[in-house]
């Protein structure tokens, strides 16, 4: 079995990572796109690869360009969430309810398409987002990536 150690040496480091006062959810969120297709990683995933469990049709679906309507929430800065929580998700104290909405990594121009879900915290502080999200946007999954998130028009 080959094992890519600083891939899954992140993902172990980050799964614990929680900031005072910040909760976890443990479930998956509720409107993510095709949530319900989207397995949980086998226990036995060490690779990024194995962990996201996202199709290539899934992807295409959430890598779709900006609706119009779209309006800009702000910048956060992400590390890489719960690596076995399957989806496109970004946890984010940006928000005050669940929605749908985008990340967009300024360095590069990629984005996707993810459930907003809030977490405690002041607005300035980070967030927590998806494997497959991170992946999609081109962020490095053992850095911290500053992210421009909005909500669907």
């Amino acid at each position: 079995m080959k094992v890519s150690f600083p891939v899954f040496a992140a993902c172990i480091a980050l799964t614990g990572c929680t900031q005072p006062g910040i909760s976890q959810r443990d479930e998956v969120p509720a409107h993510a796109p095709d949530v319900a297709a989207i397995p949980v990683p086998a226990e036995s995933a060490r690779t990024a690869e194995a962990l996201d469990t996202t199709t290539q049709a899934q992807r295409n679906a959430a890598s779709q360009p900006v609706t119009a309507g779209a309006r800009l929430l702000g910048t956060t800065v992400v590390s890489l969430g719960r690596p076995t929580e399957p989806g496109f998700w970004l946890k984010t104290p940006l928000v005050q309810t669940e929605a749908q909405g985008r990340v967009t990594n300024p360095a590069n121009g990629k984005s996707a398409a993810v459930t907003l879900i809030p977490i405690a915290g002041e607005a300035t502080a980070g967030s927590r987002m998806s494997l497959a999200a991170m992946r999609l946007i081109g962020a490095s999954l053992a850095d911290l990536t500053q992210v421009e998130v909005s909500t669907d028009g």
